[in-house]
């Protein structure tokens, strides 16, 4: 075993089967992920149980690494673009489709979108686009609420540390 103090905080070991299984299951599992969303809108899953999942695989990164690499390989502000962009997809395809329509159709009727394929393509195709805006937004957002409840209990931990120290 090998000690990190800068990334795990002081004296904390980090364990190399962990390391090692951890970066050999992420891919894994966001390929998972990726499956989930891409068959959700024809057989069990979806967006939102593949968000989760995908979701999961940063999780098990802060787990395994720290929440300094972790951070550094996933910044909040590539987070925040990937959140907005699932919602941007989601809305645009629903727009799309009213747009296209005249508002005669509803929100979500596929069959209006602009692709040289027969109707009922069109419609699994705008499925998909939905099913993948959804799993976007869905992993951006449990990986932002992990990021900010483990990032503020390693604030409260060093204000801890910085009271016993001034004791």
């Amino acid at each position: 075993m090998n000690t990190e103090n800068s990334d795990r905080g002081e004296g904390k070991e980090r364990d190399v089967i962990v390391d090692t299984i951890s970066r050999l299951m992420v891919p894994f599992i966001q390929l998972f992920a990726l499956y989930v969303i891409i068959h959700g809108a024809g057989g069990p899953g979806g967006g939102f149980q593949g968000g989760v999942i995908f979701g999961s695989s940063f999780v098990l990164l802060v787990i395994a690494f720290g929440i300094v690499n972790a951070g550094d390989r996933f910044p909040e502000a590539i987070n925040t673009a990937f959140f907005s962009f699932g919602v941007y997809i989601y809305t645009g395809v629903g727009l799309l489709c009213i747009i296209l329509s005249l508002g005669v159709a509803q929100y979500l009727n596929y069959g209006f979108l602009p692709l040289p394929v027969h109707f009922e393509e069109r419609r699994a195709l705008g499925m998909d686009l939905v099913e993948i805006g959804i799993g976007i937004t869905v992993m951006a957002v449990i990986t932002e609420i992990f990021f900010n409840l483990a990032w503020k209990r390693e604030e409260s931990e060093e204000e801890r540390r910085g009271k016993k120290e001034q004791e």
